[in-house]
């Protein structure tokens, strides 16, 4: 099925222009200083080490998310290379991998002798309250056409070289970038926005790498701008959810293979069909809510103005709470929830197979929702959320929905007491950041 792209579109089309342009908005990176700061100490403290110089600019480069700008507010994965001086290869280069690394390890630990700073098999970890940067020693090397490229060291199995080619990735987003209206990093921050709130686990490189494919594949947008996000959102998770199963893809500019960890296609589809039922509300009153279905927290609410607010009689409290005010949501890794439903002391079923098979859930069941998978390295913490919507919620002013830290059995009791739509989030965090997330419906008939 293919989308028509009539050229114009009518004057109420107006106010998707306007969320979108607030949407992005919301997606910029809001400690910029802080993480330029940071860069710039570590640069410092290596060469010092190395170069007995105290620049804080010379010899890194900021790649990863933020060196392609196509990071958003809340990222924690921050990737640095710092080059080493040529004359130091003799002293690495012969299975000396693990030297290079815990030199690197000591000189910005010497520097700053209270950060927590690691190795780990190919880089140096320094971990911050909100954020950690991976900082990997490298050696330039130029090729026959005279392009650069960097090698670094791989400690795995007793130590290898391995090559890296940030800067010909970032090339090639920019200049994407530029000759598709600059909406190919605009993409590339919306897509992250649905992984953070869907808790799909996608590498940076990896969203970027199908952005880049799908605006290569289209010239539908290439005169557009935020009149038209809808249709590219649409079109976007149309193309994901379309891809084959493979488990790489070549990245742009270096050519080099990005992994695809987890299948994709699956959370596309549900993407794609909630852009469907969005778009389809263009003219109500429920069109953000719609779309904050799709990318979440960052996506404006509806401007409500006072005289709407004092006719709406909110006879029941609103006591939602949201993990994106809590903690930056930068989603890393999985977790997956089931819930078995007892009664009278019992175990009767799952939750998972009940709704599979289209079994009802009835009211005056125990549920019991715990963690089924989870690949997030020890040690993290979980917070969980409960939510009921509907009328029988609000007409017992019993919306709930308030986080709370889970009490060290990474499981959590509930009943069902009465009918409606009702909603439990787990979250795992790790070093202040929302690592993965995992959400399960409970339609109580």
């Amino acid at each position: 099925m293919t989308h028509s792209h009539p050229k114009i579109r009518s004057e109420a089309a107006l106010s998707v222009s306007d969320m979108f342009k607030t949407f992005l908005d919301n997606l910029k990176i809001d400690n910029a200083e802080q993480i330029s700061l940071r860069y710039g100490e570590i640069t410092a403290s290596l060469n010092k080490k190395f170069r007995d110089s105290e620049s804080k600019e010379n010899n890194s480069l900021q790649v990863g998310s933020y060196g392609r700008f196509t990071g958003i507010k809340g990222i924690s994965d921050l990737d640095m290379l710092y080059i080493m001086p040529k004359t130091k290869w003799d002293t690495y280069k012969d299975d000396n991998q693990s030297q290079l690394l815990t030199d690197t390890k000591d000189a910005i630990k010497g520097r700053y002798p209270k950060t927590d700073v690691r190795v780990d098999r190919l880089v140096v970890t320094v971990t911050y309250s909100d954020f950690h940067i991976e900082v990997q020693p490298v050696f330039e090397e130029t090729d026959e056409d005279g392009n650069s490229y960097f090698k670094y060291p791989d400690t795995y199995n007793g130590g290898s070289w391995k090559v890296t080619k940030p800067r010909q990735e970032m090339a090639a987003i920019k200049e994407l970038n530029e000759e598709k209206n600059y909406n190919l990093r605009l993409l590339c921050k919306m897509a992250r926005a649905w992984r953070n709130k869907h808790g799909v686990v996608m590498g940076g490189l990896l969203i970027d790498t199908l952005a880049y494919n799908f605006m290569k594949s289209t010239n539908d947008f290439d005169d557009r701008s935020f009149l038209y996000f809808d249709w590219l959102s649409r079109d976007f998770f149309k193309y994901l959810s379309e891809q084959p199963d493979q488990s790489y893809y070549k990245a742009p500019g270096s050519n080099q293979n990005v992994r695809v960890k987890r299948k994709f296609q699956k959370s596309a589809k549900k993407a794609y069909e909630l852009c469907l039922k969005a778009i389809d509300a263009e003219k109500t009153d429920t069109v953000n809510d719609k779309w904050k279905k799709v990318y979440g927290r960052s996506f404006p609410a509806k401007q409500i103005t006072e005289e709407a607010a004092a006719k709406t009689d909110k006879s029941w409290r609103d006591t939602e709470q949201f993990i994106e005010d809590m903690h930056p949501v930068d989603i890393r890794f999985r977790i997956a929830l089931d819930c078995d439903v007892s009664q009278n002391g019992f175990r009767e079923n799952t939750l998972a197979n009940m709704l599979m098979r289209k079994i009802p859930l009835l009211a005056n069941k125990k549920l019991l929702f715990r963690i089924v998978e989870c690949d997030v390295p020890e040690p993290y913490t979980l917070k969980w959320k409960v939510l009921n919507r509907g009328p029988v919620a609000r007409q017992r002013d019993c919306i709930r929905g308030q986080i709370v830290w889970d009490e060290g059995h990474s499981r959590k009791k509930e009943s069902t007491n009465f009918r409606g739509e009702h909603f439990v989030e787990c979250y795992a965090i790790k070093n202040g950041v929302v690592v993965a997330r995992a959400s399960i419906d409970v339609p109580i008939r």
